[in-house]
């Protein structure tokens, strides 16, 4: 079973790139705190796509608190230089925005809309 559930906030502002087919990803880096005595975060790179990705990049912005469900996805390439990379990261199904849309820190309340993954 591959799920992934994360609450943390927007380390990075989204970017909103469109593909072929008029599909849309957007992506992001979210810290999410860790539950241990010595702190820090783990950071972790997000991709929503088609209509989530427009709405959050509407409403998302740096800093701002969000939780998450998807799935992890490990993906690798060649570089320009000609060495192997490779990644992996969250794609999401579901998102709840959890700043309020005028910023002062409060919890929105209703639920983000579900979408479709790519």
């Amino acid at each position: 079973m591959n799920v992934v559930t994360l609450i943390g906030n927007l380390a990075t502002d989204l970017e909103l790139k469109e593909l072929a087919e008029g599909k849309r990803v957007a992506s992001f880096v979210l810290a999410v705190d860790r539950a241990s005595k010595d702190g820090g975060a783990d950071f972790f790179r997000i991709s929503v796509w088609d209509r989530q990705a427009e709405l959050c990049s509407q409403f998302l912005h740096k800093g701002d608190r969000a939780a998450l469900e998807g799935r992890l996805r490990s993906r690798s390439w060649q570089a320009p230089d000609g060495t192997r990379r490779s990644a992996v990261e969250v794609v999401a199904s579901r998102i709840q925005f959890l700043t309020s849309p005028g910023g002062d820190g409060a919890t929105a309340t209703t639920p983000f809309e579900e979408a479709a993954v790519a």
